[in-house]
Parts: C-alpha cells; structure tokens; sequence
C-alpha cells in the first residue's frame, strides 16, 4: 500500500478487532468447567455463556453517543481498557455473579469496538482500498479467534484453574492497544462535523493522501453544509431508510447463517459427532485457522471484485454445507461432519465475516454514520445473543437435523436478497456512497 501511515493506523485500531474475536471465542474453552465449578443449570449456563453478548448488543447499541460527543479516538481508548478490566476481573473471581459482571463489561467494549473501529478505519481509508483497510477489522476479529482456540488448546491441561489462565491472559493485548492506539489520528470526518476544525482535518487528510487531499476536504466540507441546512439528522426517518433496511437485514442474516452457534459451541458440536475432548478442542482450532486464512484471502479480493461477488459465492457455499452438516444430524452418520463445518467456515469468512463490517461502515453518511453503525452493530448482536443463547436449547430438545436445516433455510433467503437487492460499494468515497442510498 502508497501510504504506510493509514496502513499503521488501521492496524492499530484493528487491534480491537484481536480482542473482539478473542474474548468472542474464548468462553468456548471455558464454559464446560464454568458450569461444573458453580453448578450451573442448562438455563444458566446459556445465560452465562452468553452474558458478554448482551453487554455486546448494549455496547453496540450505545457505542454511536460516545463515538460522536468523545471521538473515535477517545472511544477506542475507553473499549481498551473495559477489555483489560474485563479480563484481570473474568479471570480472578470466585463469585458467579462477579464473573457475570466482568463478562458483561468485556461484552460492552466487543459492541462498542464493532461500532468504532471498523467507522474509523472507513473514514481514513482512500476510496480505492477502504474494502482491505476495514477489512483488517474482520481479519483481526478470526486472527483473535484462531489464537483463542489455540491458547485454549494449549491450557487445557493446567489444571482445576485452567480456565482462569484461558481468560486473563487476554489482559497482555487489552494493555497493547491500550497504548497503541493513544498514538493513532483523530478522524477528519469527525474534526470537521463535529468540531469544525478544518485546519486539523486537512492535515490528517495530507498524511492519508497528499493528492486527494483537498478534494476530500471539499467533499466534506459541501455534505457538512448540506447538512447544515436541513433539520436535525434523524436516523429512523424516510430519507435514510434505504440504508437501514440494508443494515438491519444484512446483520441478521449474518447470525442467523448459525456462525456463532458454531464458533461459541464448536468443542461441543465435536463432542456429538463423537470426537473425544482433545480431538473436538484440536478441531475447534482447525475451524479457527480456516476462518483466518479466507478472511485474509477474501480482503485481497473485496477491492477488486467488489461486496457482493463475495456475497453471491458464500451465500451458494454455506447453503450446501449447511443442508450436509442437517443431513448428517437426520441420518445419524457424523463421518464428513468436521470437514463439512470446515468448509462451511470458509464460505462464511469470504462472504459474510469480511464483508459486513466494511459495508455497514460505508452505506450510511457522515451525519448519521455513527449512530447507523450502531444500529447494524446492535442487531448484528442481538441476533448473537439470541442464537448463542437458544441453540444449545432448540439443539437439545429439537435436535441437530432441524437447526441446521433452519440456518441452511436463511441462507436461501440471503442469496435472495444479495441477488436481487444489495447494491455494490466498491471503489467510491464515502460522500459519493451517500448520493446512491439517499432518498430524497
């Protein structure tokens, strides 16, 4: 990449992305001694598995007021250090109700850090490799998840309190992007919307690229005075429902694919296909790996061939996959069943997984774009909670056949609608974006 600051800073603020995936992923290794430890009814173990959840889908829906009145900056500053509380607290508490408390408080830093991160890396990012930059969020989010899977893996056998050292050692990158990212720019955008500090901006916008510079700065400057004219912007009003409708729909069928399901029960999901212990943990990070290594293939190829080619070719893989891993549930033979989920996985990280956050950061404009990740960020969690709370249920009472199917079922849906209504985004500056969803 021309510029190796943007590069810097997108790394940098990526690294709450690490976190995200791997507090997200963590409790998987976990959560079987939690529920011996404390006793826990299938009712509280779903609820405790999926407590960081709920804080996520409050972090997310919250995340929008702090990002717009503090910055983005100051934002991820706050995310960091709820994920160094949070883990220190998860890991060192003898108390349920305790553990509840500092899981939910890492679930706020994962809600905000999916409304912050991926809109600053949107709004520093040149047009032409905005898809790659945010897509650094996403590949942070599996390279989180795959290094959870391994420390998991690696841990296991360090006794009664193995799961505390499971947890608490994500304190060492919570301390890293605590310092790293004091070092990162203040976005423009929000420098000149939000503070009308035009002299600042430009010369972050000089160090981003000297030669679009000044038009990006007119561009602001022309929607910033547009918006200035018009009343109050207002999310939920009819000149923006194009974009909302494509947020909230995208979002759910991003959970409703099963993802989490898989990712937060996977040593599980092993464990009745009949892999014993070791096998479903090694397993388990095999699906890490995958998910990595198509992540990191899908932000080489979303610039150039655009959202929604690999929204099509996804959609079509996760559909076949799916409707296997049901049949093997129906007919009892579980043979192809890991490589199915691994394969699977693949499908999701070169659609979905890397394509959400960069298209929800790019279809809203600048007067909304915090409070509009937020609402995609919010549901994209709800829909979590939802499905990490009830499959352990709906799997246990309805079986593996049928909740498959259902998750195969959605993804007919999805193709649906990537077919027929999600437009394409690639290559166009973020004021330009705003012209093609806007209502007027």
């Amino acid at each position: 990449m021309k510029n190796s600051k943007v590069l810097i800073w997108s790394i940098v603020v990526a690294l709450g992305g690490f976190l995200f995936g791997f507090d997200t992923a963590v409790i998987s290794g976990a959560e079987k001694a939690i529920q011996i430890l404390w006793q826990l009814t299938a009712v509280e173990h779903g609820f405790t598995v999926s407590i960081a959840l709920i804080g996520t889908v409050i972090g997310a829906m919250l995340g929008g007021i702090p990002a717009d009145r503090l910055g983005r900056k100051q934002t991820l500053v706050w995310i960091a250090v709820l994920y160094l509380v949070s883990s220190l607290g998860s890991a060192l508490v003898n108390d349920w109700y305790l553990f509840l408390i500092f899981r939910f408080l890492g679930g706020l830093g994962v809600g905000a850090s999916s409304v912050a991160a991926p809109m600053y890396i949107s709004e520093i990012s040149p047009a032409k490799s905005r898809g790659k930059m945010v897509g650094l969020f996403q590949f942070n989010v599996v390279f989180g998840i795959l290094i959870a899977y391994f420390s998991n893996y690696f841990m296991q056998d360090l006794g009664d309190n193995a799961w505390r050292w499971m947890l608490g050692v994500q304190a060492i990158p919570s301390i890293i992007f605590l310092f790293t990212v004091l070092s990162v720019p203040e976005s423009p955008r929000w420098l000149i919307m939000k503070k009308g500090k035009i002299d600042e901006a430009l010369q972050i916008l000089k160090l981003i690229d000297k030669e679009t510079s000044e038009e990006t700065l007119a561009d602001i400057l022309t929607a910033t005075k547009n918006i200035q004219n018009e009343p109050k912007a207002r999310l939920f009003s009819a000149k923006y429902k194009s974009p909302v409708g494509l947020a909230i729909t995208f979002a759910v069928f991003n959970q409703v694919s099963g993802i989490n399901a898989i990712i937060y029960y996977s040593p599980r999901i092993f464990e009745m296909t009949g892999l014993g212990t070791k096998s479903a943990f090694l397993s388990s990070a095999g699906i890490g790996f995958v998910n990595f290594a198509f992540t990191l293939l899908a932000i080489n190829f979303i610039d150039r061939f655009g959202r929604r080619t690999l929204m099509l070719i996804g959609s079509v893989g996760l559909i076949i996959t799916l409707s296997m891993v049901a049949r093997a549930f129906f007919i009892q033979d579980f043979t192809g069943v890991p490589i199915f989920l691994f394969v699977y996985i693949a499908f999701f990280a070169f659609s979905q997984g890397a394509v959400i956050w960069v298209f929800i950061s790019e279809i809203f404009p600048n007067e909304v774009r915090a409070n509009g990740q937020a609402l995609g960020s919010f549901t994209h969690w709800f829909m979590a909670a939802v499905v990490a709370f009830s499959f352990p249920i709906i799997a246990e009472y309805l079986g593996g056949g049928i909740t498959f199917s259902f998750f195969a079922f959605m993804m007919v849906l999805q193709l649906i609608f990537v077919w027929r209504i999600m437009p394409e985004t690639k290559g166009t500056s973020l004021e330009h974006v705003d012209k093609t969803f806007i209502m007027h």
